[in-house]
């Protein structure tokens, strides 16, 4: 009975502590947004925006997105692996061409010739077929090349960080780190645009503002700071807080580094997406007696990526929040 016992407390006790271990992600992960990734970059919600010195990995891809992911069928020319002639169209002129090596020999086997015996026809072809296809191995050179002097013109026209003097950018300015190709064809008709040191002030102040509102559940600040999308995500959060009987404070937001990623015009909006790398003090509490949750460290840095939209020509204070992304 003894044994019994001890083992039924051994386990208990292992329970607790799975328990515990399965708590804390969410418990370290308590500020806004819960540490996922979540929202839209316009045409470019699935593609990666590009690493930056603040966040020089991968940017993970979105949990939870208005904008469909693009089926395979959609993604278009560029986006498929081997450029606009590569992948399927050079698949389909060696299967082409294996193709028609093995009916010429079924059909040599069909009227008696032997297996090879039908190749003989067939080979007066070849020559046409080398030629086919030494041209499109030079079509798509000049096409990479025309992509990548496209690029590098682009990369030219990128707004420098130098003339941003605010307070925070004295220790660590932003940096255009180069922009990124869409992952559908709205994304890939983007223009570039330049990110004015007022445009990188708003961010800045969208980060604090954002995390403040958010602590006192304002749910309406939320709206005129964020997107529609955003802001319903962060009311789904906050009535989860409720229902649990919890509540995120958050305080003392410090943004400590920064980078441009990429900011481009899209149709009748622009987007800018920028890493940031800030502290604050983040408190998940008990909402009747405001005791801290246990285990609770409350000082927390992060890097992560925003991206901010408003509408084509408007000034740096129409920028929202359009998405909030982790590092991956």
């Amino acid at each position: 009975m003894s044994r019994f016992f001890a083992f039924k407390r051994g386990s208990l006790i292992s329970l607790a502590l799975a328990a515990l271990l399965a708590l804390a992600p969410a418990i370290a992960e308590a500020r806004m947004g819960g540490g996922g990734s979540f929202g839209s970059r316009g045409g470019r919600s699935w593609s990666a925006p590009p690493s930056t010195r603040t966040m020089p990995g991968t940017a993970s891809p979105f949990e939870r997105s208005v904008t469909p992911r693009p089926s395979p069928g959609m993604a278009g020319p560029l986006s498929q692996p081997g450029g606009a002639f590569g992948g399927g169209f050079g698949r389909g002129l060696l299967g082409g061409l294996a193709g028609g090596l093995l009916g010429a020999g079924l059909f040599g086997l069909l009227t008696g010739h032997g297996l090879l015996g039908g190749m003989g026809g067939f080979m007066s072809i070849i020559g046409l077929l080398l030629q086919i296809a030494l041209i499109v191995f030079l079509a798509r050179m000049a096409f990479n090349w025309w992509t990548r002097r496209n690029t590098a013109m682009a990369g030219a026209g990128r707004h420098p960080s130098s003339g941003f003097t605010s307070p925070f950018t004295a220790r660590a300015p932003f940096g255009a780190a180069g922009f990124g190709s869409g992952a559908s064809p709205q994304a890939a008709m983007a223009t570039p645009i330049k990110i004015a040191p007022e445009d990188f002030s708003a961010f800045e102040r969208l980060l604090g503002e954002t995390q403040g509102a958010y602590s006192r559940e304002d749910i309406g600040a939320l709206r005129g700071m964020s997107t529609p999308e955003m802001a319903s995500y962060f009311d789904d959060e906050l009535e989860e807080n409720r229902r649990k009987g919890v509540l995120n404070r958050v305080s003392d937001v410090k943004l400590l580094q920064g980078d441009l990623s990429e900011a481009w015009r899209e149709g009748v909006d622009e987007y800018a997406t920028v890493a940031m790398r800030f502290a604050l003090k983040d408190e998940m509490v008990d909402r009747a007696t405001g005791k801290p949750a246990p285990g609770w460290e409350g000082q927390t840095e992060t890097a992560e990526a925003w991206t901010f939209r408003r509408p084509a020509g408007a000034g740096p204070q129409e920028w929202k929040l359009s998405a909030i992304q982790q590092a991956a």
